[in-house]
């Protein structure tokens, strides 16, 4: 058994991404975005990050797959 690091990428990276984007879609009509020619830059890498570790978790699971297909 080896120790594969995709699942706490994965996960960490789902996470921070989850809350990311929860953020920028709550505080979408604020202010702060002002700075950044309003585009909500919390939302867009949110998802972007929920993404990632969405394909580092489909990665680990496939792989794990194949591991004890063997």
């Amino acid at each position: 058994m080896t120790l594969d690091i995709c699942w706490p990428i994965g996960l960490m990276f789902s996470l921070v991404g989850a809350m990311l984007a929860i953020f920028g879609a709550v505080t979408r009509s604020s202010d702060m975005y002002q700075r950044s020619l309003n585009l909500n830059v919390n939302l867009w890498w949110g998802l972007f990050l929920l993404v990632f570790g969405g394909l580092m978790l489909l990665y680990a699971w496939r792989n794990s797959k194949k591991s004890q297909s063997k």
